[in-house]
């Protein structure tokens, strides 16, 4: 007699054991129930909690095929204590990737105005910029940039990105930004008087940035109302050593250079 298994469900209708990932600090997965997308960075028995790039926390259980890793299902499991650390993240966030060259430089280019700014582009995406191959220009002033649009004549190839100061309805710079008409260049600011704004207090040990009378240079003004010696250069240079990652910044900026590096990293 013919034996039958007590299971007649068709063999393409069973649901495929995903395989088994060690829950390491950094591994990047996505939870599809939610569309939680964030790097792990505890695991407890039977939880994983993630952090996304804006630095909030989610926990989750640990259930068979209960994330996607690269698009795929997979079952994530507490790692052993002997497991391998796998790579840490950039100070954007993104996974890094030891050992990775850099890319050949795009022909697209991203300007950043003021050289505070770049050199906080610089100290938290450089490692992504680098991979993707994209170069940062300085901006001296929002002046220039319709001089700068016309001389680089972005295209399909060569697409522009310009990071701005203080780009608010009816300033200024928003109206030089307007001017700018190019589906191919994108003009993108921050809502702060300086970029220094864009650092949280949290991460200087202040409670708020101070308000400075108008009239006053604004730099030199917080440097007094904090008791900060009135050198802003050297003021500066102490507020970028607090900044280690993107937790240290706010989130306007950190959208605005993210949506920059997807703008003209485009295929």
């Amino acid at each position: 007699m013919r034996q039958y298994s007590p299971d007649l469900t068709p063999p393409w209708k069973k649901s495929q054991p995903a395989p088994e990932v060690p829950a390491e600090t950094g591994l990047v997965v996505e939870e599809p129930g939610t569309g939680f997308c964030g790097a792990v960075i505890r695991c407890e028995a039977g939880t994983v909690t993630l952090e996304d790039r804006f630095g909030k926390h989610r926990v989750f259980p640990l259930q068979p095929r209960g994330f996607l890793l690269e698009g795929r299902p997979v079952t994530l499991v507490r790692p052993s204590s002997g497991a391998p650390v796998r790579p840490t993240r950039t100070a954007s966030g993104s996974v890094a990737v030891p050992g990775a060259r850099a890319r050949v430089a795009r022909a697209g280019r991203i300007y950043v105005e003021g050289r505070h700014d770049a050199e906080l582009v610089e100290k938290v995406w450089g490692d992504d910029l680098r991979i993707e191959g994209v170069v940062v220009e300085y901006l001296e002033g929002v002046d220039d940039l319709p001089a700068i649009v016309e001389s680089f004549a972005p295209g399909p190839d060569a697409r522009l990105g310009v990071l701005v100061d203080h780009l608010v309805p009816g300033s200024k710079e928003w109206r030089i930004a307007q001017a700018v008409t190019s589906e191919h260049a994108l003009v993108v600011g921050h809502p702060y008087i300086d970029v220094w704004q864009a650092v949280k207090p949290s991460s200087l040990g202040i409670e708020a940035w101070p308000d400075v009378p108008r009239g006053q240079d604004w730099k030199t003004g917080v440097c007094r109302a904090l008791g900060w010696p009135e050198n802003t250069g050297a003021a500066w240079q102490q507020i970028l050593s607090r900044v280690r990652s993107y937790k240290d910044l706010e989130p306007e900026l950190l959208g605005c250079v993210e949506r920059l590096i997807d703008h003209v990293t485009v295929p």
